[in-house]
């Protein structure tokens, strides 16, 4: 005698997870982003720090991509003791930016008009090439998600999926940036104020993130204070710590009585502190308008921790 139970809710498989316009831009995700680092792993090579960035943030997309499509089809994502609606508009913005950060350093770093020397000659060279096509596509389709689920004026969404939501990722990606130009022989620890930035920079960043992953956690309801409040105190707290950095870095850094006010013509290339303190100084500018546009946009939503 079969069974008659029936799934509540419908059907265990969910068609409209690769039908919908969102699951049409994640199948395109997982087409591109297979097609890209497949390309670049059979003839298109790949070697240093660049390359690998590249193939890492391609294959950690691609494998993301691949268990939100497949909690989707198959529903499972009720399953998880996480605001999945939060989970996947972070992960669609973060992919978007490693997405759209690789298409830009691949063909900078390794792709060529010219055909390379042999043994690798003008088959790496069109491999190279139709990577670096796809790697562009690959951040089209990251983006399309990120347009298609961004939260609209007045409606009902998960905090990640709205523009303050967006720009918290943002807001630590660039954060990253930052870091990684610290660590690169920027001289930071020459002043007191050059470290005051560093901590700037740091205690920012982890604020940062623990408000996505409390947010993708689903732990923004608890009692006390409301959640959306501490945000927007916190993001506040933020612009005027980065406004301190964008004035005291920029002094210490390129004044004469500090510092090199123009690059110093022995410095060499890809090695030069001077180089990696004008990538600080710009990346710090660049977070204080994510921050005051945050503060901006964060005055006018609420949080939604069932979402």
């Amino acid at each position: 005698m079969g069974s008659t139970m029936e799934p509540p809710g419908g059907g265990y498989l969910h068609l409209g997870a690769v039908t919908s316009p969102v699951g049409t831009a994640r199948v395109l995700q997982l087409a591109f982003g297979c097609t890209t680092f497949s390309l670049v792993a059979h003839r298109g090579g790949f070697a240093g720090i660049q390359g690998t960035f590249c193939m890492a943030a391609w294959g950690f997309c691609f494998a993301l991509s691949v268990l939100v499509l497949a909690c989707e089809f198959t529903r499972l994502h009720g399953c998880l003791r996480f605001s999945w609606g939060n989970f996947t508009a972070a992960f669609a913005m973060l992919a978007t930016l490693l997405s759209a950060t690789a298409a830009v350093i691949y063909p900078l770093y390794f792709t060529r008009l010219q055909c390379p020397p042999e043994p690798e000659g003008c088959a790496a060279r069109d491999f190279r090439l139709a990577a670096s096509v796809f790697a562009g596509l690959l951040f089209l389709a990251y983006a399309a998600e990120v347009t298609l689920t961004r939260a609209r004026p007045g409606q009902v969404a998960s905090y990640m999926a709205t523009v303050s939501g967006l720009l918290k990722i943002v807001q630590a990606f660039v954060a990253c940036i930052i870091f990684g130009a610290l660590v690169h022989d920027s001289r930071y620890g020459r002043y007191v104020a050059t470290q005051w930035c560093v901590a700037v920079y740091s205690l920012c960043f982890l604020a940062t993130v623990a408000v996505v992953a409390l947010s993708v956690m689903g732990h923004t309801g608890g009692p006390g204070c409301p959640f959306d409040r501490i945000v927007v105190v916190y993001t506040f707290l933020a612009v005027l710590l980065y406004l301190s950095a964008a004035v005291i870095w920029p002094v210490f850094c390129f004044d004469p009585k500090y510092g090199e006010p123009k690059r110093p013509p022995d410095c060499p290339r890809g090695s030069c502190s001077w180089d990696s303190q004008l990538v600080v100084a710009t990346f710090t500018y660049v977070n204080l308008v994510l921050y005051v546009a945050d503060l901006a946009y964060s005055q006018k939503i609420r949080f939604v921790p069932t979402l």
